[in-house]
């Protein structure tokens, strides 16, 4: 950049500096939400991540799905719409969780079953979330029992009334009191704690350490009145022969449901690989969205800039005049007021980028005190995109009014009259 022009660009923005910061404003707000974006897109995917890496990213989720079959019965029943139509699937059982289990790149499966119950300790009562799995999950799970132990897989057989205690509601319970060993009453029934779970935090939908998990078994029989698991989840041994796995793990459920026809399963698999691959082009369409919404405000921001300019250039008509007088050539002039619009955008762009990451942090702070694992960053991307972006809205919007005082004959500059 010409020192010359540079500083003549900003002796002229320095006799207006309130109009100077509200013309920026546009571009503050636009690279600010840029940045804002990408941050708390790379914030949430970690968050993910952490999920999926707490979780396990070598285990398979099989879930239950509305047969096609089933859904158009349920149309036909309901005159072409299904809202409202409760169609339970209860094909997942026990043996499932068996034949999968015998499969060669299984390390582990269990099955799961939701509910939901009053619990009860003393004068403490809560709404709780019941979470019943065979006590295989423990192999799995990556939760660490800090207090007590987990339940056996003879406990989970015997139907036995055993609970471990997310970590919340334990200190709702019992406070600074140890648990292990107390009773609670879940529903009518009478429960042990044998284990406390370390807090975890938010998990999607829902909140580990609000829950209480016993035996399926005991959930199923003596709470639910049902012999079904909700979902199924297995740990691999090697989680690059995933697809191969899913494929034996398709065939053995289509046997045990007597499905021949893929287009009436029943279940649907996913592994932590597709389900990652789902979530990043969600994400991802989320983001350009967002992106896009931005740019908006920084044409708006352009145009406010070139707006500004125009006036910049009427109010100094006569002094083009004399420098024109004086010597000075059309590229000067053009110099001068194009590199005045780019300091004023770049300085949008500055100021948008500070904005935008201490919004971020704020933003990241805020997760993490609700208990989410987000990681506070700021993409270089961001960066880059916010500095070219302001820089281009400069040049684009600012070369108009910088031409136009550049073709200003000295004479007509000279007697002009504002």
């Amino acid at each position: 950049m010409n020192k010359f022009y540079y500083l003549q660009a900003i002796k002229g923005l320095r006799r207006n500096p309130s109009r100077t910061l509200l013309t920026t404003l546009g571009i503050v707000i636009g690279i600010a939400t840029v940045i804002l974006v990408l941050s708390a897109g790379a914030g949430f995917k970690s968050y993910i991540n952490a999920q999926i890496e707490e979780f396990g990213s070598n285990t398979v989720t099989i879930e239950t799905r509305i047969p096609a079959s089933t859904k158009q019965r349920a149309q036909g029943a309901e005159g072409g719409d299904t809202a409202g139509v409760a169609v339970p699937i209860t094909t997942l059982k026990k043996r499932d969780v068996v034949d999968i289990a015998r499969l060669p790149n299984i390390a582990g499966v269990y099955g799961a079953s939701i509910g939901q119950a009053i619990s009860v300790y003393r004068d403490v009562s809560k709404n709780a979330f019941l979470f019943g799995a065979d006590a295989s999950r423990f192999a799995i799970d990556r939760g660490v029992i800090t207090k007590g132990r987990a339940y056996s897989e003879q406990e989970d057989r015997a139907l036995a009334q055993v609970a471990v205690l997310g970590n919340d509601i334990a200190q709702s319970f019992f406070g600074e009191e140890d648990p292990i060993g107390k009773t609670i009453r879940i529903g009518a029934l009478n429960f042990e704690v044998v284990g406390v779970y370390a807090r975890r935090g938010s998990g999607g939908f829902s909140n580990d350490d609000e829950q209480i998990f016993i035996p399926a078994s005991t959930l199923q029989r003596k709470i639910l009145g049902t012999d079904y698991y909700f979902y199924l989840v297995a740990s691999l041994v090697d989680n690059t022969r995933s697809q191969v796995t899913k494929l034996s793990m398709e065939d053995v459920l289509r046997q045990n449901h007597q499905v021949v026809d893929p287009v009436k399963d029943d279940f649907v698999i996913k592994t932590q690989d597709e389900n990652l691959s789902t979530f990043n082009t969600i994400l991802s369409a989320t983001t350009f969205l967002l992106i896009a919404i931005a740019t908006i405000s920084l044409i708006v921001g352009g145009v406010g800039v070139m707006n500004i300019m125009y006036v910049v250039v009427t109010e100094r008509i006569s002094e083009v005049g004399l420098k024109k007088a004086l010597g000075a050539k059309n590229r000067d002039i053009l110099y001068e007021f194009l590199y005045e619009a780019i300091i004023l955008t770049l300085l949008g762009g500055i100021l948008g980028i500070i904005l935008g990451t201490f919004l971020s942090f704020v933003v990241a702070q805020v997760a993490n005190a609700f208990g989410f694992a987000w990681k506070f960053s700021v993409p270089l991307i961001g960066i880059v995109i916010s500095v070219g972006v302001s820089t281009a809205i400069g040049v684009i919007f600012g070369v108009f009014p910088a031409r136009n005082a550049a073709r200003l004959s000295p004479i007509e500059a000279l007697r002009y009259e504002p």
